[in-house]
């Protein structure tokens, strides 16, 4: 941290500086996760003690808390450690998208590019574009958490500002305004998936779909980037200060020199190569038998191998344009450079892996022995009796206090929507309105939870321009944005609510 932010005396400065304090005084992230799965051991144990159990609203069936220091649970461990860990939520899209992004960095097609857009682009408009793309992002599933904080860093070089700043704004943007997008994508499908059965729950004839949410979310694009650009310019980028190369791992060029006509020919091509992909993939979703689509339905969204894929098409978006810019400008000459530059992006993944593996555990410790679903229940169950304005605070509160606990968007809504729908269904509320509830706290609490797979890469690429970066200074940049989503998104949606605004086709209010 810099002197400049250490100077910092405002009231929200002295909470984030607390943040930062409490933060960087935690082990290493990996250790971390350590100390969180013998912790989760030690709190089993002790809760089996009192034989805590709740009956789950969509199985009927009885949970208990299992003690995973009993036998079955260290053969539990034994048993699903290796498996936890193959399995993890986006390792295999993580380090499949870094095989493309790599080549794309180190070929210099991605440096060139933002030169490009840094001489082109106004300023003022570089900053909202990028926090538009971020929200966008979201429709093609987890890809923009991944791709967009390391371009943004270096786009913030570009334009002056600190690098991190620019890791903590794309970061944000993309998993803070998970639910908000101008066009229905993948978290619509996920998350209308859980909702149907959990309606049917309580009622045959309550009609709904994919859609329900879609103005709403929408509308949310409008609200969201305004707020995410006003904590970025007044708290993130004046908090961190001026920009300390000598703390940088990689070498870091901060000029904005014009691009000499050999690399604006390549960079044209490049791009070029990336568009005829786009285009292809375009065209080979459009017949109706496409091998994109889902195979029973025809979806090009529910259950198809265009977002089941979506990594490798990533790969193939960057990978393309990075092997014609690197070609063209002799960044390797046969297939030995190439082999060699595909490990080098591996081998920068090192840390992050090992990161994976322990946090990998405390997600499979937590399915396991139901503790999990235990508080889930516990919390729905304190909401009852509630109405109004109180009951959407309260559903919004809960989701972003579970979505600490578990990282998944899917397996968070599969635990909840059977609990939330039928719950809020019975006190006249329809599914569309408890759906998008839990959608937003989702996503308000997404840029500091611990169980965010995306957050050790952060860290990671963090720690390429400042070395000694840790978890508490890099949440102490993402918390300004947690509390702002926290303050005008759930009055977004109250106003919203009280004028009795459809939330989209058929995605009334009240049943």
């Amino acid at each position: 941290m810099t002197e400049q932010t250490k100077k910092k005396t405002g009231i929200f400065n002295k909470f984030l500086n607390g943040v930062e304090h409490v933060g960087n005084r935690l082990p290493d992230p990996s250790i971390l996760f350590v100390l969180i799965c013998v912790a989760l051991a030690v709190i089993t144990w002790l809760v089996s003690l009192f034989n805590v159990s709740v009956k789950h609203p969509g199985t009927g069936k009885v949970v208990e808390v299992k003690n995973i220091l009993s036998i079955d649970g260290l053969r539990m461990i034994l048993n699903d450690a290796i498996k936890n860990f193959s399995e993890f939520p986006a390792l295999g899209i993580v380090l499949a998208v870094m095989l493309g992004v790599g080549v794309a960095e180190k070929s210099g097609y991605f440096d060139k590019l933002l030169v490009q857009v840094v001489h082109k682009a106004p300023k003022k408009l570089i900053v909202p574009s990028i926090i538009i793309i971020g929200i966008l992002g979201n429709a093609a599933g987890d890809a923009a958490p991944i791709i967009l904080p390391p371009l943004t860093a270096m786009v913030f070089i570009k334009l002056g500002y600190h690098p991190i700043a620019g890791l903590a704004m794309a970061y944000a943007s993309s998993l803070g305004g998970f639910a908000a997008n101008l066009m229905l994508g993948m978290s619509d499908a996920m998350t209308y998936a859980f909702t149907e059965p959990a309606t049917r729950i309580v009622s045959d004839h309550t009609k709904i779909n994919v859609a329900m949410n879609w103005y709403f979310i929408a509308a949310s694009v409008i609200i969201l980037l305004p707020a995410v650009y006003w904590v970025t310019m007044k708290f993130v980028i004046p908090r961190l200060g001026k920009f300390d190369t000598s703390d940088a791992q990689i070498e870091v060029d901060s000029s904005t020199q014009d691009l000499t006509p050999q690399e604006s020919r390549a960079l044209m091509w490049a791009n070029i190569g990336m568009v005829v992909v786009l285009i292809g993939i375009i065209l080979c979703a459009l017949p109706h038998n496409s091998f994109l689509r889902n195979a029973r339905t025809g979806s090009l969204i529910d259950d198809a191998p265009l977002f089941n894929g979506i990594a490798l098409i990533i790969l193939l978006l960057f990978l393309v344009p990075g092997l014609i810019y690197g070609f063209m400008m002799k960044e390797f000459k046969d297939t030995k450079d190439l082999g060699r530059m595909l490990a080098d992006s591996m081998s920068s993944m090192g840390s992050f892996i090992v990161i994976v593996f322990f946090a990998a555990q405390v997600l499979g410790f937590l399915q396991w022995s139901n503790l999990g679903v235990v508080i889930a229940v516990k919390g729905a169950e304190a909401l009852k009796g509630q109405n109004g304005i109180v009951l959407i605070i309260g559903v919004i509160l809960l989701s972003a206090i579970i979505n600490m606990l578990i990282g998944s968007a899917s397996a968070k809504w599969g635990l909840l929507a059977p609990i939330f729908i039928p719950m809020l269904m019975l006190l006249g509320f329809h599914p569309a309105l408890t759906q998008m509830l839990y959608r937003i706290g989702d996503s308000i609490s997404n840029p500091i939870t611990p169980m965010m797979p995306y957050l050790p890469l952060l860290l990671q690429y963090a720690q390429k321009y400042d070395e000694n970066m840790k978890l508490g200074s890099l949440l102490s940049s993402l918390m300004p944005y947690t509390v702002i989503l926290s303050i005008v998104w759930p009055i977004f949606i109250i106003v919203w609510y009280l004028l009795g605004i459809p939330l989209g086709p058929g995605g009334v209010l009240h049943m």
